[in-house]
């Protein structure tokens, strides 16, 4: 199967999250993404899901650089949802954690994340 579109999920690097706390931490981030894109893009979202839904997790050094990110989606025109951990167990509260991107045509969502490396 061709995949021609795709959700990113961009994780700081700098939090060294446990694995357990990474997968639930994408987990809200391509949730959110999924929920968003069905309510605001519904033809692009049926075009993501009907391929098999692929995501890429990939990794940024830290917030600054995950804020330079979600900006340039954005002004992509990409859906977006940043994470902000509530604390409860490895973070302190507020500890913004990963950002969703997409789903979108994997040649828009590689303008904005291709040059980031692989989680």
């Amino acid at each position: 199967m061709d995949f021609d579109n795709k959700m990113v999920i961009v994780v700081r690097k700098d939090l060294k999250l446990s694995p357990g706390k990474l997968a639930a931490q994408v987990a809200h981030a391509a949730v959110n993404c999924a929920l968003a894109s069905k309510k605001r893009k519904s033809v692009q979202f049926d075009r993501w899901y009907n391929e098999g839904q692929k995501k890429v997790v990939v990794k940024v050094q830290d917030l600054n650089e995950l804020f330079a990110i979600k900006q340039a989606a954005e002004d992509a025109g990409l859906v977006t949802s940043l994470i902000t951990d509530a604390g409860m167990t490895e973070l302190p509260p507020n500890t913004t954690t990963c950002l969703g991107i997409g789903p979108a045509p994997n040649s828009e969502v590689d303008r904005v994340t291709g040059h980031l490396g692989l989680m």
